[in-house]
């Protein structure tokens, strides 16, 4: 070999052994995370319930049972469209959010039917104490949990919703509150792996067990659905570049567990 193909090949060497170690160090290791739930207890976490002052938890809806968050309705005469929230006590813009959810057999009757084997986690919501007693839904971006309704039959896991807000999807603002991701479709009792990477009021992904089932961008206020609020937050066209993370109940019973966030 000519001298001075030697050292372009020793060069070229060089040159991967170096990338490949600065690719290894920007690798997230386990102190990157924080952890949001200790699996003890509800300290950090605020709830705020549909005919309830922010803080009140009612009938004991939110609570932890075998180191998980658990929503349960035992409490319960009737659901009467208490749609609940917990959220974790401060704002985040640009993070990678981590869970594990299952759903339970636990459902209220006179709940709407559409939140059967349903749930989610809001994100770059309002403060819960700034969501008003008889406020529905905070102006947020929903991911949104499904689990099998029928046999047989799809419905995808990992979609977005958005009370009060919209997003821009393949190139423009989509109108539609639900956006179905391309995620598969899960028994409602098995655990999920669900992940949220959120840039600010830039880019967003869903993914459902390690695949990314749904991107869009620009979260921003607007829209519909979301009743009863403070006009004065409500300026549509805002850009939500941060805010708070809620963990849902809306007459479902479901489980939260390893729920972590890594600051990007």
């Amino acid at each position: 070999m000519k001298p001075t193909l030697f050292l372009f090949s020793i060069l070229i060497l060089l040159s991967c052994q170096k990338a490949e170690k600065e690719e290894v160090a920007i690798q997230p290791t386990e102190s990157d995370w924080q952890v949001l739930f200790n699996g003890k207890d509800l300290a950090g976490w605020t709830p705020k319930i549909h005919q309830h002052e922010a803080g009140d938890n009612y009938a004991n809806t939110f609570r932890v049972e075998d180191g998980a968050i658990v929503v349960n309705y035992d409490g319960y005469e009737k659901f009467e469209d208490r749609f609940g929230h917990l959220f974790y006590e401060k704002p985040f813009s640009s993070y990678h959010l981590s869970w594990e959810y299952r759903f339970t057999d636990q459902f209220m009757e006179d709940a709407p039917s559409y939140t059967y084997r349903n749930s989610g986690v809001m994100f770059h919501s309002q403060a819960p104490e700034t969501i008003l007693k008889e406020q529905d839904w905070p102006i947020s971006v929903e991911y949104q949990m499904y689990a099998e309704e029928k046999e047989g039959v799809p419905r995808p896991t990992g979609n977005m919703c958005s009370p009060g807000t919209d997003v821009m999807f393949e190139g423009k603002v989509d109108e539609r509150h639900c956006i179905n991701s391309s995620g598969p479709t899960f028994p409602w009792d098995q655990w999920v792996k669900a992940e949220l990477i959120v840039y600010g009021d830039s880019i967003v992904h869903h993914l459902v067990n390690g695949d990314t089932v749904l991107t869009y961008s620009k979260p921003q206020i607007g829209g519909g659905v979301a009743n009863r609020y403070d006009p004065a937050l409500k300026v549509d066209g805002t850009p939500l570049k941060s805010g708070y993370i809620g963990l849902q109940s809306e007459g479902q019973g479901v489980m939260f567990r390893d729920i972590k966030i890594r600051v990007l």
